[in-house]
């Protein structure tokens, strides 16, 4: 059966057929082949703030109103570009540390879990999820943000700053990501989940799931941007 063009996932069904809510699914175990065909049918993973009967431990999302960040969209302010001048960018260098940072318990909101970092970096093993982190002058590790990539998605996951030494290094490490997916050409598509005020501000808009799933259809055979991490940017 398809819908709009679309081959149902044999695990997550079809997305007719989904529940207008946020989560349209549950699952006991969050493993590396499940996930990345998570992110291919259009969801993505959370745990449950407790556990649910039945051992259930996560939740499948596919918001009915979804995030995403159109390349040509990003708002960079002239203080925004004043202020990267004060970072260097890499990519892929320390992937499990942005995630750790990213994970912080002090942060409002924080879920992710060891069991979300060991899956996650097991998929940047493979090579279906990225990092890109942004240093300060001494070396140190002030900002970043991590995803998943497949083709010509990425679904972007988190991102952190350090309050006191990377003012703006998230939104620096924003900029090179969508300098990245724009320099590799063809249509991507860049995935924030849900959109706030905030993220609104960068340039963020909001699609329903139908044009989500769309856009990932066509996105999906698209070759993935090159990831190098010896190299290192710096904005002038």
């Amino acid at each position: 059966m398809r819908h709009n063009g679309r081959v149902p996932s044999s695990i997550f069904g079809d997305p007719e057929e989904w529940p207008p809510q946020d989560p349209i699914g549950l699952s006991e175990d969050l493993t590396l082949p499940l996930v990345v065909e998570g992110y291919r049918s259009g969801v993505f993973p959370m745990p449950v703030p407790r556990e649910l009967p039945h051992g259930i431990r996560f939740a499948w999302f596919c918001p009915p109103q979804r995030g995403i960040l159109p390349l040509t969209n990003l708002r960079i302010t002239r203080s925004l570009r004043k202020t990267a001048k004060r970072y260097r960018v890499s990519v892929d260098r320390r992937f499990t540390e942005v995630m750790t940072r990213c994970a912080d318990p002090s942060r409002d909101g924080s879920w992710i879990t060891d069991e979300i970092v060991a899956v996650y970096a097991g998929l940047h093993e493979r090579g279906l999820a990225h990092s890109v982190e942004v240093w300060d002058d001494h070396d140190r590790l002030v900002g970043g943000l991590y995803g998943v990539g497949l083709g010509g998605l990425f679904a972007g996951e988190s991102m952190f700053h350090d309050p006191e030494h990377g003012r703006d290094a998230s939104k620096v490490a924003l900029i090179r990501l969508v300098e990245l997916l724009t320099e590799a050409g063809g249509e991507r598509l860049l995935d924030v989940q849900w959109s706030t005020p905030h993220l609104a501000s960068l340039g963020v808009v909001e699609v329903d799931r139908a044009d989500y799933l769309a856009r990932l259809d066509r996105v999906l055979p698209v070759s993935p941007p090159m990831w190098d991490s010896t190299r290192l940017w710096r904005y002038s």
